[in-house]
């Protein structure tokens, strides 16, 4: 869950290392979307895991994660054309499979120098693209490659690679948003080969036990949409169960009005992969342990309620109240919104309203 909350030089902060060990009773904590480079990144103060000082920075988060009693993956992103020249080193073009803009498709800008405390920013339309060339395709696989090893480093047990939402190797991935004509581009295998050389360069640095990999097939999030979501995706877990990784995380539609993901191609999935399922998007208590009871999960993920609760296993169990969330913190700013959400029957560590 993006929360823009990176201090200076997208460093993970103290105050981020208090907001995920407050949540460490997760069976799994998978950090924020975290660039693997300069170029990955689409939104102000995101943490970074590609300089020293980042690496550092989340050795502080995973130290206090580790010390609460929890385990915690990275989630490797690079959002590819969901960008803008200011988040470029060069101040250039963002970088996509193909050179195709998003209509309405926003990143969150600093507003006049501020920075992640005084979290004033604003939602733009994201810059048009330029096309990879494949030179730049293999510097990316090396990026994330580099980035897994680094993110090992800083005391994370494992990885996930964010291949959901519409970024770069989602972009890669769907027919409308790939228009390449040479081996990354047209044919089902050609689509999927880039999602196959991320995984098998972060496998070969890390092992296939710590990676895991994000996938959202029916949102169409950030402008990214297949023509066939269940043969792509099928085959594409297909491919990720040869490579041996731990898991796959489905992001499912979680906004009103969204496609619903058929129970046949949930069955579809478990047939294609024999490592761990985990399903996330608008799950309550009640659809978890149906989800669970069916056989088509293994593991449950919650987003925005574990942002407002973080004590969310406890009050699951108990089937206790749930905090609200507060939708204008959730980007930038300090411990407002942010670490100040109470446990239950504690009182909030700060104004709540």
């Amino acid at each position: 869950m993006t929360r823009s909350r990176a201090g200076t030089g997208d460093v993970p902060t103290a105050l981020m290392a208090d907001y995920y060990s407050q949540r460490a009773s997760a069976g799994l904590l998978i950090s924020e979307g975290t660039p693997v480079s300069a170029q990955g990144r689409g939104y102000a103060w995101t943490p970074g895991i590609y300089t020293r000082d980042q690496v550092e920075g989340w050795k502080t988060v995973t130290n206090a994660v580790h010390n609460n009693g929890g385990r915690i993956f990275a989630q490797l992103w690079h959002v590819g054309r969901v960008s803008h020249p200011v988040f470029q080193d060069d101040h250039g073009s963002p970088v996509a499979p193909s050179a195709i803009l998003a209509e309405g498709v926003k990143v969150f800008l600093a507003k006049d120098n501020s920075d992640s405390i005084t979290g004033n920013g604003e939602m733009v339309q994201h810059a048009m693209p330029r096309e990879l060339s494949i030179p730049g395709i293999k510097q990316i696989v090396k990026d994330f490659a580099q980035a897994a090893k680094n993110a090992i480093e800083a005391g994370f047990d494992g990885i996930e690679l964010h291949g959901a939402n519409g970024y770069l190797i989602e972009q890669f991935i769907d027919s409308q948003t790939n228009h390449r004509t040479d081996e990354y581009g047209g044919t089902l295998e050609n689509r999927l080969r880039f999602l196959r050389e991320v995984v098998e360069a972060v496998v070969a640095v890390i092992g296939a036990e710590r990676v895991g990999v994000r996938q959202a097939p029916l949102t169409t999030l950030m402008g990214a949409v297949d023509d066939h979501p269940e043969e792509t995706y099928i085959a594409a877990a297909k491919m990720l169960d040869q490579l041996g990784i731990a898991y796959i995380h489905i992001a499912e539609a979680d906004w009103d009005n969204a496609p619903v993901m058929p129970v046949s191609f949930k069955e579809a999935y478990r047939r294609a992969f024999k490592g761990t399922l985990i399903y996330s998007g608008k799950y309550t208590k009640d659809r978890a342990e149906q989800a669970l009871a069916n056989g088509w999960a293994d593991l449950i993920g919650f987003g925005r309620p574990f942002i407002a609760n973080p004590d969310l296993p406890y009050r699951l169990e108990h089937d206790l109240v749930l905090n609200k969330p507060r939708p204008e913190r959730f980007f930038g700013g300090g411990a407002s919104g942010y670490t100040d959400y109470p446990v239950y029957d504690q009182p909030a560590l700060v104004n709540q309203f």
